[in-house]
């Protein structure tokens, strides 16, 4: 990078903010900070600001405000606070922005930061999934690069022929399982939270990691998948890969394969897109292959894991179906981790969410959220339901 680039950082106290900090810690001459954000560590936010000399930190409650503005007093950093304040730094327009607040909440931060018409890392696959066209469209109408930050799309990305994508035959994004790979019905029936969030291989949010045990964070990359690289949907794939060492793969017309490789670690993806179109040192781990000594590879198990074929279907009807299949996952997940349902409640209430709720296509921001609202309430009366 010839130029010292700014940047802004979504969701800075979260697992991907972290690891975005500490690539950009780690090269302070690359890198200027404009804002960071987060919804409610204060702590860690201000600690951040300070470290980097951000020029601006925003928290998310506004009842924090305070708190935020006493930890950086006698600083340079200045200080906002609420959902409004979070898309306005969004919208500001650094160089660079990752956008890596989880769920539905990150999807106007990112929209604003698309719409700044620079480039913008996406670490948060709900927004694309609820909003995928909308977000494409805004990206394509203001010149904005994304750059996929999932370890999956970003191997993809980096072996996809983006100047002719008839070239490609299938994608293949590989999943790990998660921790109950090997479990059956019953005993995934009785796993508690603090089992689901134990992933055998990266270290994740909660939220991602349960949607990791469910195989639903599998059917959302789907669906993320289909917008960022026009395949179509019927040549887009999924392969159980325990080892988690191959990312994702591309296969070619001619039955040639790309893969890309490396260790578990999201600090290597980030850094691709931090430094993109070039290439930055990160401290992650070489990948040894002999070590590692062996790869293997299964077809996933629908009917254990039935959060894939959901995903699938929203995915094949498009419309407004991915926004309710993640509405109503955000909803049964947050619920799961309350201890108020049963880990395998969670695809039910997804489906039977979908089959009570199938409104039209939403045509704006505002449709998505009233969509999203919606299809909510409708997973609530599901787990109502359920209790009676």
């Amino acid at each position: 990078m010839s130029e010292r680039r700014s940047i802004t950082i979504l969701g800075a106290t979260g697992s991907i903010g972290r690891s975005t900090l500490d690539l950009v810690e780690r090269a302070p001459e690359k890198f200027e900070v404009a804002a960071l954000t987060a919804q409610r560590d204060v702590g860690k936010l201000a600690a951040a600001a300070l470290r980097t000399q951000a020029k601006l930190a925003v928290i998310g409650d506004p009842a924090l405000h305070g708190t935020l503005r006493d930890a950086l007093a006698g600083s340079e950093v200045e200080t906002a606070a609420g959902p409004d304040a979070i898309v306005a730094a969004a919208a500001r327009g650094a160089d660079w922005t990752m956008a890596a607040i989880v769920g539905q909440a990150g999807l106007e931060p990112a929209m604003a930061a698309i719409s700044a018409g620079r480039t913008v890392a996406l670490a948060n696959k709900e927004s694309l999934v609820a909003a995928g066209e909308l977000m494409i469209r805004a990206a394509r109408d203001h010149g904005t690069t994304l750059l996929p930050v999932d370890s999956e799309h970003n191997a993809v990305y980096q072996c996809f022929p983006h100047e002719d994508p008839s070239r490609v035959r299938r994608i293949i994004l590989t999943a790990s399982g998660g921790p109950f790979r090997t479990w059956t019905s019953d005993e995934m029936r009785r796993a508690t939270p603090e089992q689901a969030v134990k992933h055998p291989n990266w270290s994740m949010g909660a939220k991602i990691s349960v949607d990791s045990a469910t195989l639903m964070n599998k059917g959302l990359e789907l669906i993320e998948a289909h917008h960022l690289f026009p395949v179509g949907p019927q040549r887009l794939d999924v392969i159980v890969h325990p080892q988690s060492v191959v990312h994702s793969l591309v296969e070619y017309l001619d039955g040639s394969m790309l893969a890309q490789l490396g260790t578990p670690d999201m600090r290597t993806p980030i850094a691709y897109a931090l430094a993109w179109p070039e290439r930055m040192e990160t401290p992650c781990p070489p990948l040894d292959l002999a070590a590692v000594a062996t790869l293997t590879f299964e077809a996933p198990d629908e009917v254990r894991f039935p959060a894939l074929a959901l995903a699938r279907a929203a995915l094949a009807a498009g419309g407004a179906r991915p926004a309710v299949l993640n509405a109503a996952n955000e909803a049964a997940v947050a619920a799961f981790l309350a201890r108020r349902i049963g880990f395998l409640d969670i695809a039910a209430i997804v489906s039977n969410t979908l089959e009570r709720y199938d409104p039209p296509a939403p045509a704006t921001l505002d449709d998505v959220c009233d969509i999203d609202a919606e299809a909510r309430r409708q997973a609530e009366q599901a787990m109502e339901r359920l209790a009676a």
